[in-house]
């Protein structure tokens, strides 16, 4: 897959605080990547890096194999993790002057800006100033404001903070909408279960440096833990003793038997039929979040 966006071996420090360290990431065009860190892990400092509102103090930033700059930054739409909008203006001609920002001729903008209002449920605001709407409300005008000029990028820092559930749903369908139309989508988060459902490719940082990066489903399937959850009158000792199994543990009323480094599901599940009595059994996944506490935990281990 063609890479649209690739960092190479960035750093940044501000003082004495190294924020990224020697990061390296590559954003497949028309994927949804996520940059996937606790708070404060230097998500950010990658985007305002990425935006060039700070620049690195080394490393690269390519953008269609290009060298970043001012003009290539045109081409991305930007929600930051600070929201800003003129709080007087009235709603459509915010969204319309945030177009004409962008390139489009007035007449333009302002088409495209009642479009979107319409699109996000807020064409009944068009002539409310933006302080009287709610921080939700105008987090989504914001949202159009940072696409309106449909760009071949988009970069969401924090985008669902502050967004009620029908907002958020909202928010996710857009995005989703915008991959389908080929547009590169990157979303900063520390809320796993957000990654999990939109993303297709994610990089995993703390304390600025990638600590895992890659394909979603590939590092779903490598690094998560083999385990099924049974039901089963056989005592511990007997499931421990069942070939494959490593441990047994309670989890919510049953038994979860980890399964041993490099034995299959389905032969453990044959060996556990033939050896005690189950009423039933059922594979249990790692979640995403699941990964991201185990491999933050882990470095924080190797350094402590």
């Amino acid at each position: 897959m063609e890479t649209h966006l690739e960092v190479q071996a960035v750093s940044k420090a501000f003082g004495r605080v190294t924020a990224v360290r020697e990061l390296s990431a590559a954003v497949p065009r028309g994927s949804v990547f996520g940059l996937l860190g606790p708070n404060g892990a230097g998500k950010t400092t990658t985007i305002r890096m990425v935006m060039r509102i700070v620049l690195p103090d080394s490393g690269r930033i390519l953008f269609g194999g290009r060298d970043i700059d001012d003009e290539l930054r045109e081409l991305i739409g930007y929600l930051p993790e600070e929201r800003g909008l003129y709080r007087r203006m009235r709603v459509l001609e915010h969204l319309t002057f945030l177009g004409e920002v962008r390139g489009l001729a007035r007449p333009e903008a302002r088409r495209r800006a009642g479009a979107w209002l319409e699109i996000l449920g807020l064409a009944d605001k068009a002539s409310r100033r933006v302080e009287e709407l709610s921080k939700g409300m105008q987090q989504k005008v914001q949202f159009a404001g940072a696409v309106i000029h449909e760009p071949e990028m988009v970069i969401l820092d924090e985008p669902f903070t502050g967004l009620d559930p029908i907002a958020t749903r909202q928010l996710k369908e857009e995005i989703l909408s915008m991959r389908g139309r080929g547009t590169t989508v990157l979303f900063s988060t520390h809320v796993m279960p957000q990654a999990e459902e939109l993303c297709d490719h994610i990089c995993l940082i703390n304390r600025g440096r990638a600590i895992l990066q890659g394909r979603l489903d590939d590092l779903r399937a490598e690094h998560a833990r083999q385990a099924l959850r049974v039901e089963s009158t056989a005592p511990d000792s007997e499931l421990a003793a069942v070939a494959g199994v490593a441990t047994v543990r309670s989890a919510d009323g049953r038994r979860v038997l980890e399964l041993a480094p490099g034995c299959g599901v389905e032969a453990t599940i044959r060996a556990l039929a033939a050896a005690v009595p189950l009423s039933g059994v059922q594979v249990v996944r790692d979640s995403l979040e699941d990964i991201f506490i185990k491999r933050v935990e882990a470095d924080h281990d190797a350094v402590a």
